[in-house]
């Protein structure tokens, strides 16, 4: 298959309302689809070892608990592939809506799930089920959404409409991490028995805006002038992985520090902090929460910057700071003053990682031609968010291991960030030519 005269990243210059629209419609939609995969991990650190894993030591039944959270992350490069290719080859809108009718589903089914005293192990099995499915959406959901964007995206502003889809990641942490500082606040027998359940069932409502935001949606122009030329892949997965094999590889490294940040603060450093250091449980989801709210603000100001200075200094920049700050991090969090818990995870969270955020759809979007698009940049980000979620794993059996120790997990991020750096370094935004079409070196 001889690559699309369509490589250009945008649509035609022209409906600035247009693509505002669309970029705001993928900002509700990522919201929904990450508050629902959010609450997933609080509630592995703070209910499902109690619920799920009774007769296990607090240690195992954590260990346990995080292994079925691991789940979500293995099942993204399924997702990633299976709306890959059909994203590519019917279309990015009609996986949007897919996907995410599939996570609010999953996610409404879990908090119907009894515990382990009322139908023993199959608890945890429709647990990990239904983790899978989740999985599997937020796999095929991410692609999707940011190329709605960049490709509505006026030449020369691919970075700031692109973060756009991007700031529902935070967002969605912020309703997630708000609807559980609500319930973690009940007695702990009412938390522990109905309380939690709460931020699972208003998924139902969070669902129904989201999907009457995407069926007004227009399909992406990009795809549709490809589509109406008859240039569709065939077989776009397999397209991406032979002719594009490095920037899938590329792609994924530069994204394992991303998520190790996002999960190693927001999941196992709550269960650290809350459990080990003694840090009451609502003080750090609100430092959580600040950061959050910093985020939503930072991601398109990175974003827009990227479309300034290039991609890669941005989100090299947040690699470095990453690197950096993550013995520092720790140390802060370690002194059990919440003025320097607030400012490390504030730091970590609400700089370092957005500066990497930020610029990343724009990046991935660019890095592979139209046809493959969803395709490439999905696998390249789902391999990296798997393989990035599956550090906080690690990291809790180290911490098992060397007697609650903070220094793997901070040693877990400098080696993270110096991956990510080199895999970027690798990666070249080859199909960013937003006026001819062609592709650039």
């Amino acid at each position: 298959m001889t690559e699309p005269s369509v490589s250009a990243v945008h649509a035609p210059p022209g409906n600035r309302r247009q693509s505002s629209k669309v970029a705001f419609a993928s900002l509700i939609g990522t919201t929904v689809e990450w508050y629902d995969f959010y609450i997933y991990g609080t509630a592995a650190a703070l209910v499902f070892p109690k619920l799920f894993f009774p007769e296990f030591s607090p240690g195992a039944g954590l260990l346990a608990s995080l292994s079925t959270y691991a789940v979500g992350f293995a099942a993204r490069p399924l997702g990633g592939i299976v709306f890959g290719h059909y994203g590519d080859r019917v279309g990015r809108k009609k996986m949007l809506v897919l996907s995410l009718l599939a996570m609010g589903l999953g996610t409404l089914a879990m908090g119907l799930v009894p515990g382990f005293a009322e139908i023993g192990i199959l608890a945890p099995v429709l647990i990990v089920a239904l983790r899978f499915l989740q999985g599997v959406a937020v796999g095929g959901e991410w692609g999707g959404a940011v190329l709605m964007a960049v490709e509505h995206a006026p030449p020369g502003r691919a970075g700031w409409y692109g973060s756009w889809p991007q700031v529902g990641s935070p967002l969605g942490l912020v309703l997630s991490t708000a609807a559980f500082s609500a319930v973690s606040s009940l007695p702990d027998e009412d938390f522990l028995s109905w309380g939690w359940r709460l931020p699972f069932l208003a998924s139902a409502l969070l669902i129904i805006v989201g999907l009457v935001v995407r069926l007004r949606l227009m399909e992406s122009p990009v795809f549709a002038q490809m589509q109406s030329a008859g240039e569709t892949a065939r077989l776009p997965v397999r397209d991406a992985l032979t002719k594009h094999p490095g920037s899938v590889l590329g792609a994924a490294g530069a994204f394992i520090v991303i998520n190790t940040v996002f999960y190693l603060v927001t999941v196992l450093g709550l269960s650290w902090a809350t459990s080990h250091l003694g840090i009451p449980r609502g003080t750090f989801l609100a430092a959580v929460l600040v950061a959050a709210v910093v985020m939503c603000g930072t991601v398109p100001l990175f974003g827009a910057l990227s479309d300034r200075v290039g991609r890669r200094p941005v989100f090299a920049a947040g690699a470095i700071l990453v690197a950096v700050f993550a013995f520092p991090l720790f140390w802060l969090i370690e002194t059990m003053s919440t003025p320097l818990l607030f400012l490390g995870v504030i730091v970590i969270m609400g700089i370092g990682h957005p500066l990497m955020y930020g610029p990343q759809a724009a990046l991935y979007s660019e890095t592979f031609p139209p046809a493959l698009r969803y395709s490439g940049a999905s696998l390249g980000y789902q391999i990296g968010g798997m393989l990035g979620g599956l550090v906080p794993l690690v990291a809790s059996a180290l911490l098992v291991g060397y007697d609650q120790a903070s220094w793997p997990m901070a040693a877990l991020l400098v080696a993270t960030a110096m991956i990510s750096l080199a895999s970027l370094l690798t990666m070249r935004a080859r199909y960013a030519d937003h006026t001819t079409g062609t592709v650039t070196s």
